[in-house]
């Protein structure tokens, strides 16, 4: 059976024998950007004993493969340009990469928002169209997870930068590469190493997460063990729709399981909203159709009604009585409301047919219940929530065994960052803590994140490498009370880690999407990432970011907060200063006013006589908090005494 081959277990697909033939990692393949000014690192693998040549521009230097039938060689360090041609060779075998350029190398790592796509951000179709330039090159790693460290990606191809790529591209990566393309005018090469939802923990080796090596390993073989339980347990769900073939096309270009009257007397039941996975469908992508039905009279028939169906993970299309109400849209996390016509409706049953493709992760269809309705005009809301009628496309599915596995420490790092680390950085950009903005984990992430950097810089043996982040954006969680904010906790956690050295911080309090995870507009966090590069990086003099809190002097009933403002000066967004909040020995924070006195905020409250204490922007979704600097970057979310 297919899904036979998607079973190998992290264990054993990791354990490599000894090479017979030659072999290299798929980053030194056609169209890649290697590193310049430092040395040009190559490895590989090839029968034990072989002499591997390796040959570039030129210059060329020789290696001899290891017991295991490891081998790696260093050329010279070289400036940017290209392309130029990269030649391995054992003897026998050899391997040509062609189109090679030299440039600056970034990886781009995190989670969701670091993932999401250019086809997603704002003015996408403009952006794609514009998206045409050979000197910036995309490298994405699949989503993959090993028990152990492994030396082989699962997958991935360098692809230059042209309107039929970048969608593809991360969002965030491809505006940062372009401003820092235009900066430089050298090759950009973006390898992009993210996943949606991800733990910071599982991004972390072993020795950093504090987990043993043997307890990550066993770990991975019982999950490897239960995913080949579950995705049997999928396919005998599958089985009892196998013989159906799919929709076919009617007469008016519609598919057959739109239609208003379809024979539905072997199709499965679902409760809507449910996850498929959370259903019994475990690892389950492709494409699954939906059917119910509601009644009206003709009265209400004749005025039309209002649809609302929740969300789709990921899209969907939307047919009522044959007749399709909605184009496929991949708004995934928008609730759908269709207004649908009299002329579509009558008196008596209505049928509603749903197609809904997931391409990874969870899917279905989900929401809360009351996101699930039918109301006529004028008329009472009618619940749609309850067992719908469910049927999969078989030709479409694929069974995925990746759910979950980026919440668990180590299997992340393991597959989709071990294997890159002799490859030369420029710098890394990171954008990742929403899953660990929780009561809790938030303070915790303040170690994390720091231990994290000074581990990557010790695989890649860069005690310097330049360390880019964008600071968690606002958004309303639900998680804010009066006295505590997990995202705020989160956020200074993230700005601790700017004790490091060649370390920078993209604020972006202020543009992303209280109602949204996942904002659109990338462009500005592309931007201030380039702001902090240039400055870390490129040794620009410039102002890159937004007052950053430097120290407190308690003055009677005030308190007086000094700032690094890089030379700029202080402002207020809509010259309205706000955001402050006051404590006192009782650590109970009120609010608080504040005024900007040179390059010092004055703060003080009614509320607290004698104040030990201030933190600014402390919220999930700071709207009140207006400090800016004169360039309009804001200021970012601090605590003067941290408990």
């Amino acid at each position: 059976m297919a899904w036979l081959a998607l079973l190998c277990s992290p264990l054993a697909c990791a354990a490599t024998a000894p090479a017979a033939s030659l072999d290299v990692p798929l980053l030194f393949t056609d169209g890649a950007v290697l590193q310049r000014d430092q040395p040009l690192n190559v490895w590989g693998w090839a029968a034990p004993g072989s002499v591997v040549q390796v040959a570039f521009d030129g210059k060329s230097t020789q290696a001899t493969a290891s017991a295991k039938g490891e081998w790696k060689a260093a050329l010279p360090a070289h400036g940017a340009g290209g392309p130029y041609t990269l030649t391995i060779a054992d003897g026998t075998q050899k391997k040509v990469a062609h189109d090679v350029m030299l440039g600056d190398v970034w990886l781009c790592s995190g989670q969701s928002n670091m993932e999401f796509k250019l086809s997603q951000a704002r003015n996408a179709k403009a952006e794609i169209a514009r998206a045409n330039d050979v000197g910036i090159r995309g490298f994405t790693v699949p989503k993959s997870w090993s028990g152990e460290p492994s030396d082989h990606l699962a997958g991935g191809s360098w692809q230059h930068a042209t309107p039929q790529t970048a969608g593809d591209f991360s969002a965030v990566c491809w505006f940062f590469a372009r401003e820092i393309r235009a900066r430089t005018g050298v090759p950009i090469g973006m390898i992009h190493s993210s996943w949606g939802g991800s733990r910071i923990e599982a991004w972390m080796d072993a020795a950093s997460t504090g987990v043993s090596p043997s307890v990550v390993s066993a770990q991975a073989a019982g999950l490897a063990a239960e995913d080949r339980r579950k995705t049997q347990a999928t396919w005998k769900r599958l089985e009892a729709g196998a013989g159906a073939k799919g929709p076919v096309m009617d007469a008016s270009g519609e598919p057959s399981w739109a239609a208003a009257a379809l024979d539905t007397g072997d199709w499965a039941s679902m409760a809507v909203p449910a996850y498929w996975e959370k259903a019994g469908y475990f690892g389950m992508d492709g494409v699954a159709w939906y059917r119910t039905s509601f009644t009206l009279d003709a009265a209400e028939a004749a005025r039309g009604v209002q649809l609302g169906l929740g969300k789709f993970d990921d899209t969907a299309q939307a047919w009522v009585n044959g007749k399709r109400v909605t184009a496929q849209s991949d708004e995934w996390n928008v609730a759908r409301v269709y207004h649908v016509a009299p002329a579509l409706l009558h008196a008596g049953r209505n049928t509603i047919a749903l197609q809904v493709t997931d391409e990874g992760g969870y899917g279905g269809i989900y929401g809360d219940a009351d996101m699930f309705y039918v109301q006529a005009q004028g008329g009472t809301r009618h619940p749609l929530a309850g067992d719908w009628q469910f049927r999969p496309v078989p030709a479409t599915v694929t069974i995925t065994t990746l759910d979950g596995k980026n919440q668990l420490a180590t299997l992340l790092y393991n597959k989709m960052i071990h294997p890159l680390i002799r490859y030369p950085l420029r710098g890394v950009l990171w954008y990742q803590g929403e899953a660990n903005a929780g009561p809790g984990d938030a303070s915790r992430y303040r170690d994390q994140f720091t231990t994290m950097i000074k581990a990557w810089r010790a695989d890649w043996q860069q005690p310097q490498l330049p360390f880019l982040w964008v600071q968690l954006a606002n958004w309303i969680s639900g998680q804010d009370t009066a006295q505590a904010s997990p995202w705020a906790q989160l956020r200074a956690s993230q700005s601790a880690a700017l004790s490091l050295p060649a370390t920078g911080q993209a604020v972006t309090i202020d543009i992303g999407n209280p109602d949204d995870i996942h904002p659109v507009n990338k462009q500005d966090v592309g931007h201030r990432l380039a702001l902090a590069a240039r400055h870390v990086v490129y040794g620009d003099t410039l102002v890159y970011a937004g007052p950053r809190y430097t120290t407190i002097r308690i003055d009677g009933p005030r308190a007086i907060l000094s700032f690094d403002t890089q030379g700029s000066t202080l402002a207020a967004r809509d010259g309205k200063l706000g955001g402050f909040q006051m404590a006192g020995a009782d650590r109970q924070f009120h609010p608080a006013q504040a005024r900007i006195e040179g390059d010092t905020v004055v703060v003080s409250s009614a509320d607290v006589s004698v104040p030990i204490a201030v933190r600014y922007g402390w919220s999930d979704n700071p709207v009140h908090a207006t400090l800016i600097n004169r360039e309009g970057l804001p200021a970012s979310p601090f605590e003067t005494r941290p408990w």
